[in-house]
């Protein structure tokens, strides 16, 4: 019915059911009039018309016209994106009414109820929360080529990594140690109790206050890729029917029915039920 989307969706929310309007013709010429301050924005709300103002722009149709560089000047990124807008240079794929958004991740972090201040400590809230991405990438029929984690310590200094994993996977054990590992390659605590006691306090960092780990780089379950040499399938396939039979075992007697018991070292870190606060990151216009 339109030249652009964004707009489309605009005239469709402002004008009368009944008004006739026909084709791309009649939707222009009600869009050349229309205030250029009620242009929809994805992220940063609506150019205010103090902005519209400063670039003297106040018709769709006349921020069409001006020049695309002077926008950038004024506005940045922004200026670029509603010039295209108002030009109708807008080639995003029209979907069917309640399709949903293809998913780009699936990620859980947390902010513990005392800070990290071991290697022991980190493994526990790690594994739990590899646990709930794991789960939920079942759940949905994925499988991640990569993994990230991101560390906030108790200063809220913060930074992430990532690794690319040998395959796609959606096995705890695999997203959990290829976690951890990219964990000691990027931080150091003590690694335990004792040597916490026992070792030199300036060689090691700060204790964390959060962290968090996600999937990426998705694929579906039915994505073929090449095993190497050094890749046991059949342990591999052991594994997968491990986490499925704890899935199973959760769905029907709730997620504190069966633990790892690593997470009895500490019942306070492991008192997470990550899965329950997962977060899905989904494909934005802007992704």
């Amino acid at each position: 019915m339109n030249f652009n989307l964004e707009l489309a969706k605009y005239v469709d929310s402002k004008v009368s059911p009944v008004m006739p309007l026909k084709g791309k013709w009649g939707y222009r010429v009600f869009l050349i009039f229309m205030d250029g301050s009620q242009i929809p924005q994805q992220k940063s709300g609506f150019l205010t018309e103090k902005e519209a103002n400063a670039a003297r722009e106040k018709t769709i149709g006349a921020l069409a016209k001006t020049d695309e560089d002077l926008l950038v000047s004024k506005f940045g990124k922004v200026g670029s994106i509603l010039w295209a807008f108002a030009n109708g240079y807008d080639d995003s794929p029209v979907k069917l009414e309640n399709t949903s958004a293809p998913v780009k991740s699936v990620g859980n972090s947390t902010t513990t109820p005392k800070d990290m201040e071991t290697d022991e400590d980190v493994k526990i809230v790690l594994y739990i929360l590899a646990e709930s991405v794991a789960a939920r990438l079942r759940e949905n029929g994925f499988r991640c080529r990569t993994v990230e984690i991101s560390i906030r310590d108790k200063d809220l200094y913060h930074f992430s990594k990532q690794v690319k994993l040998k395959n796609a996977s959606n096995i705890t054990a695999e997203i959990a140690e290829d976690g951890y590992k990219l964990y000691r390659e990027s931080y150091r605590l003590p690694a335990d109790e004792k040597e916490k006691r026992n070792g030199l306090p300036e060689f090691y960092q700060k204790p964390l206050r959060s962290i968090g780990i996600c999937g990426t780089d998705l694929v579906n379950d039915y994505f073929w890729e090449q095993l190497d040499l050094f890749t046991d399938p059949q342990h591999r396939e052991k594994q997968m029917k491990m986490d499925e039979a704890v899935d199973v075992i959760r769905k029907r007697f709730g997620f504190y029915s069966i633990q790892r018991g690593l997470m009895y070292q500490d019942r306070m870190l492991s008192a997470v039920n990550a899965k329950e606060d997962h977060t899905v990151h989904p494909h934005g216009y802007f992704g």
